[in-house]
């Protein structure tokens, strides 16, 4: 449940909990986890379980992804860069009942722009990512920045996963690239506490929930982007985009 360099990832049974948390809370839950999870492999950082992330959101001009339309909204492509390093993944994650399913591949980001063809190349890495984009009519919309704690087990019904995001950031973008720039704040004051299992919630989890009293909602960074950044149209001044693959 780490970023790995994966290709392809295919998680089913999987679940994921969300809760909005003030950032004076996600401070004793980072102690929290600390004292009881171990540091994702992949991270870094002072304390070795930390790390940037940002990453391209993309919609139809009519929004489609964001108001949910039909298969738009179960299924949200990105691309996703940690750090400052050079390389790319190109995300699909797409939900079904029972089943949480990310596909990814690894590009390097001066090859980024090759999103903007109008024909996909078959021997790149990127290719199935490219042929969607193109068949859903999808273009860059905003940037999305965030600090990220990860703390990680293992247990009888499989990895769990502890994450929490902070100092969420949104800038709009009207072209394939990364920006430096962080934009506006997306959640003052709050962070993102997420939690990742399979089958039934582990107890290690409930024993959470039950200490810190804490509520679950869902969450989208992205669809909080678009609201606070005004991006969207109303629903229903666009026609929805057809798709075609």
């Amino acid at each position: 449940m780490s970023p790995s360099t994966d290709v392809r990832e295919r998680r089913e049974f999987a679940s994921e909990i969300k809760f909005i948390v003030p950032s004076s809370l996600g401070e004793q839950l980072s102690d929290w986890a600390r004292s009881r999870l171990m540091a994702d492999p992949n991270a870094g950082g002072a304390s070795g379980d930390t790390y940037k992330i940002s990453s391209l959101y993309f919609d139809t001009e009519a929004f489609d992804v964001f108001h949910r339309r039909g298969s738009f909204g179960r299924s949200k492509l990105r691309v996703r860069r940690y750090g400052q390093t050079e390389l790319l993944f190109l995300e699909r994650k797409l939900r079904t009942r029972g089943l949480l399913a990310k596909r990814r591949s690894i590009v390097s980001i001066n090859e980024l722009d090759r999103l903007a063809d109008e024909m996909p190349d078959r021997n790149w890495p990127g290719y199935w990512f490219h042929r969607r984009f193109l068949a859903r009519g999808l273009k860059p919309v905003c940037q999305i920045f965030y600090q990220r704690l990860a703390r990680v087990a293992m247990t009888s019904y499989g990895p769990i996963r502890l994450t929490i995001d902070c100092d969420l950031h949104g800038i709009p973008v009207d072209g394939l690239k990364f920006t430096g720039e962080k934009g506006s704040p997306l959640l003052d004051g709050s962070s993102i506490l997420e939690l990742k299992f399979r089958r039934e919630l582990p107890v290690l989890f409930k024993n959470l929930l039950q200490e810190f009293a804490l509520n679950p909602e869902p969450f989208s960074k992205y669809r909080q982007a678009v609201k606070i950044l005004e991006l969207a149209p109303a629903a229903g001044q666009q026609k929805p985009t057809p798709v075609y693959a």
